[in-house]
């Protein structure tokens, strides 16, 4: 398994949900309205470390999703703040008529941590991948979509969701996940880029898992080619950081995304949206699933197969380093 430097023990410290489950146990001190709710699947989303510590605060609503986020709308209605944990594939999909209607129509304070998201349950097959969650909960209005790339910024992004009135919706992996931040304090906002490595030939926009590996490719491009790659994560796909983009078209002229998502509608289609609105030019790729469904295995595997993790993006701004762009300052001719 390339890539890997810990050990099945680590694991769990690693793991964004296990860090999900403390915040959100740690909140509920301090906080007697929130609530958990989960369907069936407690253990596997870490919520269960909320309902142990408030069994009186916390509802199965078993295999029955579309019923969990019914109960979750209610529930916020009458003033409590509901944070809802399944399988992202289970938030996006079997529940969204509930999740668009009674919660995002209505602007309800309800708070989805969905994990296993993108390729990280690799090896349970295709049907349980979620490569559609980005493109699918941007489009909902009201909804605000979170990408946290570690476990550390998982506790930002739970703490500044109970912040935020109204629907929020947070994209979490399985576990194995690498370390990123050191500690909590580095300016966490929803809808605030935080730019991880200064760079004046090329930004590599990424989140979730990909942004370790983007980290990772910039420090090889550095060190090997002489290419000075910005990284910026943007954890927040919705709102998007505009300003960030903006200011990476003027100063590098070069742009890749990287993303554990289909590349149709997700946070290479967001930057685009930037991009082609700006009226400014620049040499622009997306990474991410190609459209189709993924293949079968390990998470590390499935990156690799499709170029989101270190040597994927080495290769493709070894590309992308290679295409031209106007060179003129003068943006009112691309208008």
């Amino acid at each position: 398994m390339a890539g890997l430097t810990y050990t099945m023990l680590d694991t769990a410290n690693l793991s964004t949900a296990e860090l999900y489950g403390k915040v959100l146990c740690d909140m509920g001190e301090i906080h007697p309205e929130i609530v958990g709710l989960s369907a069936d699947l407690a253990k596997s989303t870490k919520i269960g470390l909320f309902g142990s510590k408030f069994p009186h605060r916390f509802f199965n609503a078993g295999i029955a999703e579309q019923n969990m986020f019914g109960m979750a709308a209610g529930m916020a209605k009458a003033g409590l703040v509901p944070f809802v944990s399944t399988f992202a594939i289970f938030t996006s999909m079997r529940g969204l008529d509930q999740v668009h209607t009674d919660i995002c129509y209505q602007n309800l304070n309800v708070k989805m941590i969905a994990t296993h998201a993108g390729l990280s349950f690799g090896q349970a097959g295709s049907t349980h991948h979620c490569t559609e969650d980005l493109s699918i909960m941007r489009a909902m209005a009201n909804c605000k979509v979170i990408v946290p790339a570690d476990g550390i910024e998982t506790a930002n992004a739970v703490q500044a969701a109970y912040e935020t009135p109204g629907p929020v919706y947070i994209r979490i992996n399985r576990g194995f996940d690498q370390k990123l931040y050191e500690n909590t304090e580095y300016g966490y906002k929803i809808g605030k880029a935080v730019e991880l490595a200064e760079g004046t030939d090329l930004t590599i926009i990424a989140c979730g898992s990909c942004v370790y590996q983007a980290v990772e490719a910039a420090k090889i491009l550095n060190s090997t080619d002489g290419i000075k790659a910005r990284v910026i994560n943007m954890h927040t796909i919705k709102p998007i950081d505009s300003e960030a983009i903006l200011k990476a078209i003027r100063e590098t002229r070069r742009i890749i995304t990287v993303e554990d998502h289909n590349v149709i509608g997700g946070l290479g289609s967001a930057v685009a949206e930037v991009v082609a609105g700006s009226g400014m030019t620049c040499a622009f790729k997306m990474l991410g699933i190609p459209d189709t469904f993924s293949i079968i295995g390990l998470h590390e595997d499935l990156m690799a197969h499709y170029k989101i993790d270190t040597n994927g993006i080495l290769e493709n701004v070894r590309e992308l380093m290679g295409k031209d762009f106007e060179e003129d300052e003068n943006w009112d001719d691309e208008v």
